[in-house]
């Protein structure tokens, strides 16, 4: 049991990895095109895993919980208007959906199988960018749902009424986790993945037998 979820985290890491930093990256290339370099400046302008990674987020709470999240691109929000704030925001998830589609594109036509290597892995990865795309569409502060929202805010009472929420944004968000609120997603994340055709993943792979 130990061997064959040490095989299924070789597949799911670099799959966690590589879907985060293109989530980071699109935040910090959407803010660069509306003029805000902070993110360069900081050396986060970059599909490299290493600048994204989080001690807490990345590597220990996913060994614990299996769940985490990548280091936040730094934006410089007070220098953009409402409608770029919003495309900001909106940007992390839709790169992964885009992923998730180019992934399932992939996967139909190199006539890909499930049960093997190559083909449990593209599997793998569609439903983590799609997990992650409808998880930060969630309006609940700090994910990017919540500053979608904000972003259409339009009457100074909504947004204080925002700002107080915000405060006790991530206290929201545990409770939410703690609570078994992740399962609210999953069946919008079974509708898009049932939409893209697409046979399920092995979730946890065997090694193979030796005895065989």
């Amino acid at each position: 049991m130990l061997a064959g979820q040490a095989l299924t985290s070789l597949f799911v890491i670099p799959i966690f990895l590589v879907s985060l930093t293109i989530h980071e990256y699109a935040h910090g290339w959407m803010a660069y095109r509306y003029g805000d370099d902070t993110a360069r400046r900081m050396g986060r302008l970059t599909l490299n895993p290493l600048a994204h990674i989080s001690l807490v987020g990345t590597i220990i709470l996913p060994l614990i919980a299996h769940f985490g999240w990548a280091k936040p691109v730094p934006v410089n929000f007070s220098i953009l208007t409402k409608r770029q704030i919003f495309k900001v925001a909106a940007a992390g998830p839709l790169a992964n959906i885009l992923l998730a589609l180019i992934l399932a594109g992939t996967f139909h036509i190199f006539h890909l199988k499930a049960l093997t290597g190559l083909g449990n892995f593209v599997l793998l990865a569609i439903l983590f960018n799609l997990i992650l795309a409808v998880f930060n569409l969630l309006p609940i502060p700090p994910l990017d749902g919540s500053k979608m929202v904000y972003a259409r805010l339009k009457s100074p009472q909504a947004i204080n009424a925002y700002n107080k929420f915000a405060r006790y944004g991530m206290f929201i968000l545990i409770g939410f986790l703690v609570l078994g609120g992740f399962r609210l997603i999953l069946p919008v994340v079974g509708l898009l993945y049932i939409l893209l055709g697409l046979p399920l993943p092995v979730l946890t792979i065997k090694p193979p037998d030796c005895n065989k």
